[in-house]
């Protein structure tokens, strides 16, 4: 009698892992179903692509997660991303380049202007945890607010023209392979900085006091403060971090693309607050790992290659990933409904 009621209970433990996991389970089928239908897609070139797209996003989705974490959110993460891709790029033009946008710039080592675009993005951090804590606008509209503002700036600041015109040093970061042509796998530059930020965000998550912090405020904010967690302090300090995060990504991607503008980062916060919902950090708060988050981000990035494989047009990419974002929502609520 005990031996059935185990393997029943093994059974529903089954059906719910997977239904809890559901698009993972589908990416997986659909990446299945377009090697088997696409010689290349297992190539080197686009395993390469893959982890050189997913290494940015990544850090991105990990500056978004500890705001989610905390039940907030950060609407501005893409347009921040676009910010600190334009303000690398400025600082990174060579002097005899005919469009600089700025003539009176001086020329400067890429981590001097990695150090200097962190320090400003983080301010905007600083403003934006501010407001959340300080004035209790509610994380949606303080940063919606924010993405308006950095927009604009962004648009300010270029006279909404490209930037481009790069030195060598800088856009070496993103390009080459560590090992190359004497390793079976790519491993492209970008995969140290992402490797980098996965380690500290992990040990920040699960071993500080920040990161109790964190979670406990995410769980019960009233209850984390009845028992001396310093709330305003600590969502200042997740929303800078979130902030920093960009700005790294945001150098990255300026440095990969070989050029930026005004449109660069749009949409990415959606991305990334999805790739973190698929991931398992719940919209609700007190939640999350970040071993998921790559996984989340995996998850959205592999869909997006699938279908340019299978040469869908480009409008069903973007349907298609809606429909993700809103499908990994509902199972998000559907887990916390069951656990209340």
């Amino acid at each position: 009698m005990g031996e059935t009621k185990g393997m029943a209970l093994n059974g529903k433990s089954v059906i719910k892992f997977i239904s809890d996991h559901a698009i993972i389970f589908l990416i997986i089928l659909l990446a299945l179903f377009t090697w088997r239908n696409s010689q290349n897609f297992m190539s080197k070139d686009n395993l390469n692509n893959l982890i050189s797209n997913v290494a940015p996003r990544f850090i991105i989705a990990c500056g978004v997660s500890g705001c989610l974490i905390t039940k907030g959110t950060d609407l501005s993460a893409g347009r921040q991303v676009g910010l600190a891709a334009c303000l690398a790029a400025m600082m990174q033009q060579t002097l005899d380049y005919s469009a600089r946008v700025f003539d009176w710039m001086p020329d400067m080592h890429w981590t001097v202007a990695l150090i200097i675009t962190v320090v400003i993005m983080g301010c905007i951090g600083a403003v934006n945890g501010s407001v959340i804590a300080f004035l209790k606008v509610p994380p949606f509209i303080a940063t919606l607010g924010m993405q308006t503002l950095v927009y604009g700036a962004c648009q300010i600041i270029t006279g909404n023209q490209p930037i481009g015109g790069f030195k060598e040093s800088y856009r070496a970061l993103a390009s080459g392979n560590f090992f190359d042509n004497r390793f079976p796998l790519p491993l492209p530059y970008l995969l140290l900085p992402a490797l980098l930020v996965g380690i500290f965000m992990w040990f920040l998550y699960n071993k500080t006091r920040h990161g109790k912090y964190m979670y406990a405020i995410g769980g019960n904010e009233n209850a984390a403060q009845v028992a001396g967690v310093n709330v305003t302090a600590s969502l200042i300090r997740i929303y800078i971090l979130a902030a920093v995060m960009y700005a790294l990504a945001g150098f990255l991607v300026g440095s990969k693309a070989g050029g930026a503008s005004t449109a660069t980062g749009s949409g990415y916060e959606l991305e990334a607050i999805a790739a973190c919902t698929i991931g398992g950090v719940s919209v609700n708060g007190g939640v999350g790992r970040i071993s998921g988050i790559l996984v989340g981000v995996l998850v959205f990035e592999v869909l997006k290659i699938c279908l340019q494989f299978l040469r869908f047009d480009p409008a069903y990419t973007y349907i298609a990933q809606g429909l993700v974002i809103i499908v990994a929502v509902a199972l998000d609520l559907r887990k916390y409904l069951a656990k209340k």
